[in-house]
């Protein structure tokens, strides 16, 4: 099934992400910036080449001059359209989806994703198949996009400290976008690398999203090596999860709230922007620091936008993406192992007692199968009436505010699925929350 939304196209290959979509994207791509210029990278999936190769075949018939990163993270697309001045770029990637799906995203000359009014005219574009064919669209490789993203990270963290510290880590890249980048920033920064799932050419070792089911080898690793700290990736490297010292898989979750209490500490302007989805705790650990939580939509580019207006010094989900604009205005894993470390540092104490000060709360992730918009529109519409005497929030689909928690339920952006997300001080009372609403 091909999914179109504000979080750009995916869609399995080859049955519903063909190489005509592909094309057309491309060219939509290409007449919506004019015949500008255009970065584009891809992750390590099987069908990232040649799609590459489709993409960039389209954008040059529209006069593009593009500029290939070749296998490049998403947030390492972000920096280079800022960096080079682009018009626009584009990622080849599904991010967590596992293979045969693959996708294409569509980012405008800041670095961000395109906003669900710039998507739509893109979209009305590729509807209408009227594309602007020009002369003289070309493409050349660049090759130190990597070390430019690195540079940036570390000129944003005490390196100093970090490297005083000769951290060992541990980091599962899932071979894929993140497994060279990665590997070298944290060499670059002192620290004793034990490297797992870092062969792009065979993606993917393990289930592509980072969570604690599915980076049980990197937690084994942690303990059994005595490192420090462990790192996991998604395919391509947008997202972060941690492994404490323990061999504890830390939910993605705290990422943000850790980053979030380190960057909070050291900023004068006190901001943090988040989606509506992540936890309470981040608010929590917001209050500390006399700090205002912003809550936006569900999708990054929302998020982004409203970190870039207010000029807040941090922000990302609560699926591990971390937003660091002094870097980027991307989901960048590379920065938050920046942060990460630099926290590690500061506190010098070990992560598992680090994680020990935020608050607790019990995130219950659930999710159900949708065929069409009507269908979920019509479960919403039943949820709502179910809900009537509770507080309601309808920025997103429906979020029920209790005294003990809250659920959220809202269409997928990249997947057809309803979300169903409930959160509470225990477990127990998370999960009787889904429950009642799937009653």
């Amino acid at each position: 099934m091909l999914k179109i939304s504000i979080s750009g196209v995916r869609g399995t290959v080859p049955d519903s992400l063909t190489s005509e979509i592909c094309i057309d994207l491309s060219k939509a791509f290409g007449t919506y910036l004019k015949g500008g210029s255009v970065v584009i990278g891809a992750d390590t999936r099987t069908s990232s080449g040649s799609i590459k190769k489709i993409v960039i075949s389209g954008l040059v018939s529209c006069g593009c001059k593009v500029i290939d990163l070749s296998i490049a993270t998403t947030p390492t697309v972000g920096i280079m359209v800022r960096k080079l001045k682009a018009d626009g770029g584009i990622i080849i990637t599904a991010s967590h989806n596992p293979e045969p799906w693959n996708g294409i995203k569509f980012v405008r000359s800041d670095g961000i994703f395109l906003n669900s009014a710039q998507a739509s005219e893109l979209l009305d574009i590729y509807y209408a198949k009227k594309f602007k064919e020009r002369s003289g669209g070309r493409s050349k490789a660049y090759t130190k996009a990597d070390d430019d993203h690195i540079k940036l990270v570390l000129k944003n963290v005490n390196t100093a400290k970090i490297r005083r510290r000769k951290f060992k880590v541990a980091i599962d890249s899932v071979n894929g976008a993140g497994s060279i980048i990665t590997p070298i920033m944290l060499k670059k920064l002192g620290c004793e690398v034990i490297a797992i799932n870092v062969r792009p050419a065979s993606p993917f070792p393990r289930g592509p999203e980072p969570t604690p089911a599915n980076i049980k080898e990197l937690s084994d690793i942690v303990k059994q090596k005595g490192a420090d700290i462990g790192f996991a990736q998604d395919p391509d490297a947008d997202r972060l999860a941690i492994v404490a010292e323990t061999g504890e898989a830390i939910s993605e979750e705290y990422t943000l709230g850790l980053c979030a209490k380190f960057i909070l500490k050291r900023s004068k302007k006190k901001i943090v922007v988040t989606n509506l989805s992540t936890t309470q705790a981040i608010d929590d650990i917001a209050k500390k620091f006399g700090a205002k939580i912003i809550r936006t939509k569900i999708g990054e580019v929302y998020v982004a936008e409203k970190i870039k207006s207010t000029k807040a010094p941090i922000g990302g989900e609560g699926n591990g993406g971390i937003i660091f604009p002094k870097v980027g205005f991307n989901r960048d894993s590379l920065s938050g192992i920046a942060i990460l470390l630099n926290l590690l540092a500061e506190e010098k104490r070990p992560l598992s007692k680090i994680v020990d000060d935020i608050p607790k709360y019990y995130l219950v992730k659930n999710k159900m199968g949708c065929k069409s918009s009507k269908e979920a529109q019509d479960f919403l519409d039943k949820i709502k009436d179910k809900f009537q005497k509770d507080t309601l929030d309808l920025t997103e689909g429906i979020k029920v505010l209790r005294d003990y928690g809250w659920l959220h339920l809202r269409p997928s952006n990249t997947e057809p699925i309803i979300r169903i997300f409930a959160e509470a001080k225990s477990k127990d009372e998370a999960e009787a929350f889904i429950r009642e609403a799937l009653g």
